[in-house]
């Protein structure tokens, strides 16, 4: 159906064109929600009310692209809104990760609720990595371990474990670059 006529028969109501929307595009959306949050249930919430405000507010919107570009815009919104209203609580100190991992990415021109989420965002990528480079990260950057004490403790080479630091920031940095082209395009 062509999505003009889609938001058409949404403003009348009809339920059976909204559940084929949400059918199409609710997995896309929520991937896309994901690639913002690492976090899938609140990606599947944001995704799901979105999909509420479009059925509630069919009658007041005006879209001025296409329907599919509306929806994926209002997603990447309530995303970084999201992400913004986010409250951090640092009881490792693992803000402290910013002078070593984030030092290659300039934050200075960033208010300091963007730098939050930036940290917000670092934590739930730790929290993503394969457990024994997770375990030797935060051992690293959260206890203070040294290398060899790291390696001493999990029974691994101490180039094991610079290779997982190594491996581990990368995935980070990666990370960590996408959410700073996400927060500088809304500037």
């Amino acid at each position: 159906m062509d999505p003009n006529k889609t938001l058409l028969e949404i403003q009348k109501q009809n339920h059976f064109v909204f559940k084929r929307l949400f059918d199409q595009v609710y997995g896309d959306l929520v991937h896309y929600a994901n690639g913002y949050l690492f976090d899938r249930e609140a990606s599947e919430d944001i995704v799901q009310e979105v999909f509420i405000h479009i059925w509630e507010k069919a009658n007041s919107i005006e879209i001025k692209s296409s329907l599919k570009a509306y929806l994926y815009a209002m997603v990447r919104n309530r995303c970084l809104n999201f992400l913004k209203s986010l409250k951090i609580t640092d009881q490792c100190n693992v803000l402290e990760i910013n002078t070593v991992l984030i030092n290659d990415y300039d934050l200075e021109p960033f208010p300091e609720e963007d730098k939050k989420i930036v940290y917000e965002q670092v934590l739930r990528i730790v929290d993503t990595l394969p457990y024994k480079m997770q375990l030797i990260f935060k051992m690293k950057f959260i206890e203070n371990y040294k290398y060899t004490e790291i390696a001493d403790e999990l029974g691994i080479s101490v180039n094991t474990v610079k290779t997982q630091l190594k491996r581990a920031k990368f995935k980070i940095g990666q990370m960590i670059s996408t959410i700073l082209i996400l927060l500088a395009s809304q500037y």
